[in-house]
């Protein structure tokens, strides 16, 4: 895991979902952040644009963790 994307990744995710930058952490799922499926969409628009990304809403299957959708994200740099 590259510091440097995490980091990326981290400040999008504290950016849309408003949640301090100690909870956004791998394991914890977007359930615990209060995230609902708007907050998902804005997220996921957010780090295509960070990352330069386009993930299809089918990939966005079964993806309910910030590791999840770090992986996903980073599988397509």
């Amino acid at each position: 895991m590259s510091d440097e994307n995490f980091d990326r990744f981290k400040k999008c995710a504290v950016d849309v979902l408003s949640v301090e930058d100690s909870q956004v952490v791998t394991d914890a799922t977007f359930e615990s952040l209060d995230a609902d499926s708007l907050d998902l969409v804005e997220l996921v628009m957010a780090l295509e644009e960070e990352f330069d990304v386009n993930v299809e809403e089918e990939e966005l299957e079964g993806v309910a963790t910030i590791g999840a959708a770090y992986n996903l994200i980073t599988s397509k740099l």
